[in-house]
Order: C-alpha cells, then structure tokens, then sequence
C-alpha cells in the first residue's frame, strides 16, 4: 500500500479544522523543500485560522475607547448615547427599573448573553503582548482554488527559522505579493490576524487597491478594517461606504455599524443595519446587530422583539434563546422562561449559568423538586471561581426566601471565598447582620459592597437607611444621594430624602 502524500494529508487536516497536525506536517515539508510555496500558504492559512477573529462582532467599548475624543457630543440627548445607558429609564421609556434587574458596571442591565470582549491567545505576560493579542474564533474557508499541488519557487522573503516567527515581515516584498490574488489576501490575514502588524498589512492593502484601482470592495473593507485598528475612525468610515457602492455586503454593513457605535451614534448605526436589511431581507446577524443595540440604549422592549426576529430566522441562535429567556424571568415569566433554557439544553449549551438559571426559574415557579439537583449540576459544571461564587450567591437568595438566615449566611461566605470582590454577596451580608442587630458590621460589609459596585444603588440606600434609623441624618443623607444619583426613580429612596429634608429645613 502507498503512503499518504503529506500534502494532501496536511490539507485534509486543514478542512476537518485539525490547524496543528496541518502546521507540523506543512513544517516538515518546508524543512525539506523551502521554496514549496503550496506548503508555505497552507501552513500560513493554518496559523492564520487558529488566531482568526470575527471582526463583524459589535463588542462592548474598553477604557481606552470610553476616553476617546471621537464622540460627537459629550452630554447626548437621552436615548441616543451607548455612554448614557440609564438616560431611558429615567426619561420613563422602556428601559428595566434597576430594583428589578441587575446591571453590569457600565450601568446597562444584565442579559443572557456574555459576549466576549478580548481574551489572551498568545503566551507572553508584556502589557504589549496583551494589547496585540487577537481574539479567536471559527471561520471555515477553503485554502485555496487549486484543484492539484503545483510547486512554486518562491523567494528568500519565504524562508523561516525553525524558532523564530513564520514569516519575517520585513523582508517581505509587499509591492510583488499585491499583485498575485492567490497569495495577497491570504497573507493580508496573516499579517491582520496572525502576526498582528497592522502597519504591514495596511501597506499590502494599499498596494493592492493601487493594483485594483480601488474597485475591489474586498481589499477597500480591509483598508477600512486596518484604519479602524489604528484609530483612524473617520478614514476607516470612508473605505467602508466606498466598498459598499462597489458591492453591498452583510460583513462591511457591520463594520460600518462598529464604526458608528465607536462615534457614540447608536441611531445613526441601527440606521446603516437597517439599509443593509433591505439587500439582505433574511440575514439574521443584522437583526441580531439591532437588537444588541437597543439592549445597549436598555430599550428592552425593542431588543426583545428583534431577537425574536432573528428566532424567526434561524430557531437555534443561543444569543436571542439566552436574552429572551432572561427578559422573561426578569418580566416575572419564569415559565416561559424555564421553556427556553430547556431548549438551550436540548441543544447541548449545558454550562453551569444555564442550570442556575433553571434552578431559579424553578424556584420562582413553584417547582421545588428540580432546585437542588440544578444546583448541585451547576456547581459540578462550574470551571472557575466566579461561576463557583455566582452560584453559592444565588443559593443563599434562594435560602434567604425561605427565611433560612445561617444556611444564607453560610452561602455568602462560600461566594466571598470563591471571589473576594462579590459585591451583592457583601450588600446581602450587610442586610443580613443588620436585622440581627449588629449594626457595625452591617455597615461596614455596605460600604465594602459601595466601594466595590458604585453602580448599585442597593448598597447605598441600605447603609442611608440604617444611618437613618440610628440618628445619623448627615452619613444617611449622603448615601440616600448617592441611591437617587444610580436611580433616580426608587420610592424608597426617595420617602426618606424627603424626610430628610424635612427634618433639615426645621433646623
């Protein structure tokens, strides 16, 4: 029997998605033959795959870009700023109340879906490392149009030590390889995803659409792709409108949408998606890009009803089963909730988030006989510390409703000592010690969950409230303040700052 040829082994590995037996192999081709040009671009397309990034993603902004200059105006009218998220619920729109449903520390209410941001792909432990590692994710595209091995000599640019990096970028001829449209593009995604020299691939790019005459929509998407990295909002802006004359697209509709969002212009951006909508009627990634929006602007009422769009499209997205699911329970709809995150599990999305959630549904309606084994599943599929501390913080709700005061207490403890900086675990404990009359530590366990979470509401109002009742009406006025400046609308809140004002003004 005849041996497999390794480079058509190495390919079948590419396509099963095996990206590190297709680089070994591929490695010992070029060890034997350099200039193999079809080893060269298959192992680069395998590098490239295992660092690639789904650019189309609408991700949450960092810090870096929260203190960018690039906004238009720096107090928006409510409604239509991402950086103003609280704007809706106290204008009386459709935003959820605070009091009913958790937010994240950007203000904006807690979902079913955690959406990733970055995350490290590469070693290295350098502030520089972390900043220019890429995020990955899954594309499936094939390698190249070639039906059979065609051996190509290539150039000293080609040649890699065995422990130093792929390719040496700076002895690429950039100019030469924009002209041959079997290679540019692949190595234009190395360089982008891969390598992470944004500078070098803007100059291939550039080459290229010099080749092109700028009518390649492709090539302008990437110049806009390799703008927006560098900042260079406005000329990144420009690349995208242009391609989109050339050839309407789903993926450079959501990069012109990123663009907008990064100008803090929601509408403007749910304005492009919806363009893109037109062409593309059945698309359901445009639909999902307006309803994250909207959940962003805590329009929920609005967000709810275009992940029920994308539901109508394709029944087995997780993000809108995941946010619709947890629109319901917030809604005090666990039934119809617990159907969702039962379907999520028919689907095999069996996380330790999904059986708390289920525990809860359960609790909430009345279904006792499932609460435990969902929890115990859930701490048995826990894989860190804070899904560990979630989970114990959640049990001690449920021990709280049922008045069990020590097991609640006990439950607190156990998510502290998952996550020391669980801030509703210390607002609990707070309440907890304060009814049993043990008011300094009440207190103290307040301000840790204030310093830790200034975002909630709930730390401030019940230290202000307990200041209050102990006589000490500047300390509660203070706090009762600061509940009002996080949420305005809250009764509560509102009932002893008048009274507080009261006992002032009578001073």
């Amino acid at each position: 029997m005849r041996d497999i040829d390794p480079l058509f082994q190495a390919m079948s590995y590419y396509r099963r998605r095996k990206f590190e037996q297709c680089v070994e192999i591929t490695s010992t081709l070029l060890e034997k033959n350099p200039n193999d040009q079809v080893a060269w671009l298959l192992k680069m397309r395998a590098l490239t795959e295992q660092l690639y990034v789904d650019e189309t993603e609408v991700a949450d902004d960092g810090l870096a870009d929260m203190l960018d200059d690039n906004a238009f105006h720096q107090t928006p009218m409510p409604g239509t700023s991402m950086r103003q998220p609280t704007a809706n619920t106290n204008a009386g729109m459709s935003g959820p109340s605070p009091a009913m449903r958790p937010t994240t520390m950007a203000g904006r209410p807690i979902t079913g879906m955690l959406r990733l941001n970055t995350q490290s792909t590469q070693g290295g432990k350098s502030m520089e490392n972390a900043l220019k590692t890429a995020r990955t994710a899954a594309t499936a595209r094939p390698v190249t149009t070639a039906t059979g091995r065609f051996v190509r000599l290539g150039t000293a640019s080609m040649l890699s030590t065995p422990d130093g990096p792929f390719l040496q970028v700076g002895r690429l001829n950039l100019p030469k390889y924009a002209q041959n449209q079997a290679i540019s593009r692949s190595l234009f995604e190395h360089l982008f995803y891969h390598a992470n020299d944004v500078r070098a691939a803007l100059q291939l790019a550039t080459h290229a659409n010099e080749v092109y005459q700028n009518k390649d929509w492709w090539w302008l998407a990437q110049l806009g792709k390799c703008y927006h990295r560098l900042d260079m909002i406005r000329d990144s802006e420009k690349q995208y409108v242009i391609s989109l004359e050339i050839q309407p697209m789903v993926d450079t509709y959501l990069y012109l949408s990123r663009i907008y969002l990064r100008l803090d212009q929601p509408l403007l951006s749910i304005t492009k998606l919806q363009e893109g909508l037109e062409k593309f009627p059945f698309e359901p990634c445009l639909i999902q890009a307006i309803a994250r929006i909207h959940e962003g602007l805590n329009d929920m009422t609005q967000s709810i009803e275009y992940y029920r769009q994308v539901l109508k499209l394709d029944n087995t997205n997780i993000e809108a089963i995941a946010c619709i699911a947890a629109n319901h329970f917030y809604n005090e709809q666990p039934e119809i909730s617990l159907k969702f995150y039962r379907r999520l599990l028919q689907m095999g999305v069996a996380t330790s988030a999904i059986f708390t959630n289920i525990a809860l549904c359960c609790f909430h309606a009345q279904q006792y006989d499932m609460i435990v084994a969902c929890f115990l599943k859930a701490l048995g599929c826990a894989t860190s510390d804070d899904e560990r501390a979630e989970i114990w913080y959640n049990i001690g709700e449920m021990a709280l409703y049922t008045t069990d005061i020590n097991l609640a207490i006990q439950c607190f403890r156990l998510a502290l000592v998952h996550n020391n900086d669980h801030a509703e675990a210390y607002n609990n404990l707070g309440l907890v010690e304060l009814q049993r009359d043990n008011n300094e530590i009440g207190q103290i366990y307040l301000q840790t969950a204030q310093s830790l979470a200034p975002h909630m509401f709930e730390p401030y109002y019940n230290y202000g409230k307990s200041m209050y009742e102990q006589g000490d009406l500047q300390s509660s006025f203070r706090a009762i303040k600061s509940s009002l400046d996080i949420y305005k609308n809250h009764a509560d809140s509102k009932h002893i700052y008048e009274e507080l004002r009261k006992m002032f003004s009578e001073l």
